[in-house]
């Protein structure tokens, strides 16, 4: 199982820090996703940057998330 997201951080270029509960940090790339279905919203920057922690991952106000695991194991 991977770990837990503790925290998030929005940079820019549509990409987000991610510290895990283990300790690691990573680098993870919301661009390849901005086209496609619920994630377009994410374009709008302010709107980006409302990113937070919930639930173990992450996710922004309207629903739009990604799991723990996509985050893990894409995150560089």
């Amino acid at each position: 199982m991977n770990p837990s997201v503790k925290s998030v951080l929005p940079l820019p270029q549509y990409k987000l820090q991610i510290q895990f509960e283990n300790g690691e940090e990573k680098l993870f790339d919301v661009s390849p996703y901005l086209e496609k279905g619920i994630f377009t919203e994410l374009k709008d920057e302010a709107y980006f940057k409302s990113v937070k922690v919930g639930f173990s991952s992450i996710e922004w106000p309207n629903e739009q998330d990604f799991s723990k695991d996509t985050l893990y194991l894409l995150g560089t």
